[in-house]
């Protein structure tokens, strides 16, 4: 049961999220660049590591020149293991900081530092670390969406897949937990372990404009179809899903459900990746219009949308936009992840990341 204590709301207000502008290039503009940033990540050693809320054109590049497209941990982990001395995050500013976090030897760029993250924005580092310390007795576990001063004030990190497990762990050890800051996602994890849990008050301005009411009436049209939600949306639509998951374990589910047509209420970025593994599946985006709509992404990140290929492009000639982290925040921001990844490989499975990316 949540403590009762009073939380301000972390959301962002709707003047603060940037209209969402995808690049739109005649074709042989876009081949040419793409020719061009093929050219100079063989000339530096880079490559590319895109998140599945991407454009479709920087997850094509990825997966053409030797990159990586997933959630936000395991691109970090792909950079890792890649033996390319620099990495080029396509997605918001929180993934380019995890990569440096796990890669603190490499050159770690992105196409803008614009890019951010409305859960980040809303967890203000100096902010959140005070209100840990007014809770001294709980442990603090953070989502993966969250800046690396978060991080190295946290004990855990998690990802949506592995945030109901960790919990779990947590709360059989006798711990109270503080959570941030998606709020959404506090609340789905809170309902499925029981754990006693202090729920900062942010959201995704992307998952939270997923309608309940019009999603009942969309599936009504659709009886057939099989719902995938992502975990940072509201309960009432959780609550209609067949498969609650992280954007991994929504591309898995969509590929191993015995259904021919999915209503999927994430970023519409992952279509592109979902349409490759379900190539002849009927794929609907969930409703964020409507009666209670007040629309603003409208399923689709404008952070995530500012990821260009021109952008990319112009990072790659002029080496502009690299993370720079302070190497004594580097090393206390691997501490909750590592502790995740060990608790990962204590049970030998998988930890996949979020989306939120």
């Amino acid at each position: 049961m949540s403590a009762a204590i009073e939380m301000r709301d972390h959301r962002l207000p709707p003047e603060q999220v940037p209209e969402t502008v995808v690049e739109i290039l005649p074709a042989a503009e876009r081949a040419r660049i793409s020719a061009r940033i093929r050219e100079l990540l063989g000339q530096q050693g880079a490559v590319v590591v895109a998140h599945y809320y991407t454009d479709p054109d920087l997850q094509r590049l990825a997966d053409e020149t030797a990159g990586h497209v997933s959630d936000s941990l395991d691109m970090a982990r792909f950079g890792h293991d890649s033996p390319a001395r620099t990495l080029v995050v396509c997605g918001v500013r929180f993934m380019g900081e995890t990569a440096k976090i796990l890669n603190p030897e490499k050159r770690v760029l992105m196409p803008t530092l614009e890019a951010e993250c409305s859960l980040d924005l809303g967890c203000p580092a100096a902010e959140f670390s005070a209100f840990c310390d007014q809770q001294p007795d709980r442990t603090v576990v953070v989502y993966a969406n969250t800046s690396a001063a978060v991080k190295a004030r946290a004990d855990w990190m998690v990802t949506s897949s592995s945030a109901v497990e960790v919990v779990s762990f947590l709360r059989d050890r006798g711990e109270k937990i503080l959570w941030a800051p998606d709020r959404y996602l506090g609340d789905y994890i809170q309902q499925q372990t029981g754990a006693d849990m202090l729920l900062w008050q942010g959201a995704c301005v992307v998952h939270e404009e997923f309608k309940g009411l019009e999603l009942a009436e969309l599936r009504a049209k659709h009886p057939g179809a099989k719902v995938l939600v992502h975990p940072e949306s509201p309960a009432s639509v959780i609550r209609q899903a067949d498969v609650v998951a992280s954007t991994t374990g929504i591309i898995r589910a969509a590929r191993e459900l015995d259904a021919d047509t999915f209503i999927v209420a994430t970023d519409n970025g992952i279509f592109y990746k979902l349409q490759q593994a379900v190539p002849g599946k009927t794929l609907i985006e969930a409703p964020t219009a409507g009666r209670s709509a007040t629309c603003k992404s409208c399923a689709h990140c404008p952070w995530m949308a500012m990821n260009t290929l021109t952008r990319l492009q112009r990072t790659l000639e002029t080496g502009a936009n690299e993370i720079l982290l302070d190497p004594a925040v580097i090393e206390r921001a691997q501490r909750p992840i590592k502790r995740l990844l060990n608790f990962a490989g204590e049970r030998r499975r998988t930890i996949y990341g979020a989306g939120d990316a």
